[in-house]
């Protein structure tokens, strides 16, 4: 008589198949109660998007500076938990739409709105209350979706009682979801705030793998940690009439990438400021560009950076689409 296998444990086949029926059956109970869903986080430029959206997923995907506009693409950057999952939609700050570039920045703002499950708007608690505040809060309004209100930026408020009369004004505006004060700087009520996101998104099965950060390729993420390194040694220098492109990512080896960008200018007196005396601007965007990449894929980074003179590449559709900001429908 033929005797049944048993593993280490020493437990039959049989029963270790049953074992594994009621654990999926457990995986399948807990996937029930799981929640996952797209979130918009929308405000006026440098209300503190990208900031937010790097703290949250814990590496650097979205280009910051203290410069509005610094967003162009949609950046998704994804939070998995063992309760849920959300996936992050990083928009451009919502302004009036003047260039074609800032046409097709504002389209991807309601080309994401349109997409998501529940929207976040992040308003600067330390500015005063302006025309850009009550455009952007008509927009959400507008979309009829669940929304959250952040007042973001507490860590520079001395007195937090200030932020009551700016809770009351936006209460009797619309009807949210919850109003959270933090900030994404310091990473003050992060945590209240990713549970307020998963309590709000529907239930539903993860969208991505668990290790899985952003849906961006690198040779997007890399342009715009060379854009931003370029807002910020350029000071007030340069306006925004630099756009960066990755024109070749080679991996060489295991060891070894070498990546090639273009950074478009629209004037050769800019090509001029972003280059410096000598070279030494440029090289000092490469040198920092450089360490943030080379952080992102985990190996030495070769990067060489060159300058291109576009004229009124802001209104190009081609020139545009060839930097990756594409022509969106509102939806």
């Amino acid at each position: 008589m033929a005797e049944e296998a048993t593993g280490e444990t020493g437990e039959t086949a049989a029963e270790a198949e049953a074992g594994d029926e009621r654990m999926a059956g457990v995986r399948a109970e807990t996937r029930r109660d799981y929640r996952s869903g797209y979130v918009a986080l929308v405000g006026r430029p440098n209300a503190g998007k990208s900031t937010l959206l790097n703290k949250l997923v814990g590496e650097k995907i979205a280009a910051v500076s203290n410069k509005p506009q610094t967003t162009r693409h949609q950046i998704r950057g994804v939070i998995t938990r063992p309760e849920g999952q959300i996936v992050l939609v990083d928009t451009p700050g919502v302004h009036q739409p003047g260039y074609l570039l800032n046409r097709r920045m504002m389209a991807a703002v309601h080309d994401a709105l349109a997409g998501v499950d529940l929207v976040c708007l992040i308003r600067d608690a330390s500015a005063p209350t302006g025309n850009g505040d009550r455009f952007v809060l008509d927009l959400v309004r507008q979309t009829a979706k669940p929304s959250i209100l952040l007042l973001n930026k507490t860590d520079k408020i001395d007195d937090k009682r200030g932020l009551l009369p700016l809770i009351e004004l936006y209460s009797r505006e619309h009807e949210w979801r919850a109003v959270l004060p933090l900030s994404a700087r310091t990473g003050d009520q992060l945590d209240d705030f990713i549970k307020e996101l998963i309590n709000n998104l529907p239930e539903g099965a993860p969208i991505f793998e668990d290790d899985e950060l952003t849906d961006q390729p690198v040779r997007v993420i890399v342009a715009e940690l060379v854009r931003e390194k370029i807002l910020r040694v350029t000071g007030e220098e340069i306006p925004y009439v630099t756009a960066v492109a990755t024109e070749r990512y080679e991996e060489v080896s295991d060891e070894l990438t070498r990546i090639f960008c273009a950074v478009y200018v629209e004037r050769p007196s800019q090509k001029s400021i972003i280059i410096g005396r000598g070279g030494a601007r440029l090289k000092e965007i490469g040198t920092e560009a450089r360490r943030d990449i080379e952080r992102l894929v985990g190996h030495r980074v070769y990067l060489e950076l060159f300058v291109k003179v576009e004229e009124d590449w802001r209104n190009s559709p081609r020139a545009l689409s060839e930097m990756g900001i594409e022509e969106r429908g509102k939806g």
